[in-house]
């Protein structure tokens, strides 16, 4: 049965340039992001607890959804004005969402730098954890998170290494998107 004490989520889903996206927000903060799944129109949040909306027309909501798909054209934006509903979660992945949001488009951090961003040394793996069960990607830049040497290793939104791949060559990330000599 719901917790009739939390405000109901209000979603919708949007095209943007690299498919449909949906998204999810509690009273004026967003609570979920879902990146496009691999077969176009399936994006849908997860859930009995989120109503179905119309894309906003105007206002916080309908800017939000402007700005994602700008982002998401490439007229970069760092996004962290979006405010965010992290109500419920555990107090370390706060910390690592926290950490995460501060990288700007166009850099990276790996998961021990996060860790130790957090006072946690030693704790990349659970940094990992974390980032895996993030419900607000891209507006919690999870995709700026490498592994030590930079490869690109599990990324839990739909299409996975590729989708990282692709936002980071969106942003303009130094060594992703770009030609190669073979």
């Amino acid at each position: 049965m719901p917790d009739s004490t939390v405000a109901p989520l209000d979603a919708t889903d949007f095209d943007t340039a690299i498919g449909r996206c949906a998204i999810a927000w509690r009273a004026g903060a967003v609570a979920r992001f879902q990146l496009p799944g691999h077969d176009p129109g399936t994006t849908r949040l997860i859930g009995d607890d989120a109503r179905p909306i119309p894309v906003p027309a105007d206002g916080p909501r309908a800017e939000t959804i402007a700005r994602i798909r700008a982002h998401l054209d490439g007229d970069l934006d760092d996004l962290r004005w979006i405010p965010l509903d992290l109500a419920g979660l555990p107090e370390f992945h706060r910390a690592v969402y926290s950490v995460t949001r501060a990288i700007d488009p166009g850099h990276t951090l790996s998961y021990g730098e996060i860790a130790r961003c957090c006072g946690a040394v030693g704790a990349a793996q659970a940094v990992g954890q974390a980032l895996g069960s993030n419900p607000i990607p891209l507006i919690v830049p999870c995709h700026r998170v490498l592994a030590a040497d930079h490869s690109l290793h599990g990324f839990s939104a739909p299409g996975g290494v590729d989708t990282k791949s692709k936002l980071l060559a969106i942003e303009r990330t130094p060594g992703f998107g770009e030609p190669t000599l073979f």
